[in-house]
Order: C-alpha cells, then sequence, then structure tokens
C-alpha cells in the first residue's frame, strides 16, 4: 500500500510543478479557459520541458 501513496504523492508534486510552470509562462488563462487538453502541442511540449529540466535539477 506505501508504494501506491509514493505514486498518488508523485503524481501530485508533478501536477503541481506543471501549474506552477504553466504560471510562469502565462498558460495559466489558457488553461482555466480551455482546460489542459485543448493545450497546442508546443505548449504542452513547453511545460513538459520545463518540468523535466527542474525534475533533473532536483536530483542534484
Amino acid at each position: 500500500m506505501s508504494n501506491d501513496m509514493n505514486k498518488k504523492k508523485k503524481k501530485q508534486l508533478i501536477m503541481k510543478l506543471k501549474e506552477e510552470i504553466a504560471g510562469e509562462l502565462g498558460l495559466n488563462v489558457n488553461i482555466a479557459k480551455k482546460g489542459w487538453a485543448n493545450l497546442t502541442s508546443r505548449e504542452t511540449g513547453k511545460i513538459g520541458g520545463y518540468v523535466a529540466k527542474r525534475l533533473k535539477e532536483e536530483k542534484r
């Protein structure tokens, strides 16, 4: 059961990080209006790239 808890916490942390980065990129208004599913692939890729970069930096 603790493994499931870890997965849920990890997903929550990543979602929080995605929301933070989207806000920094000025995409939070778009997300509020259209939702996450309606972002362009460019916007989604940009968020994903920054998430990966931050996660990599945190591991150091």
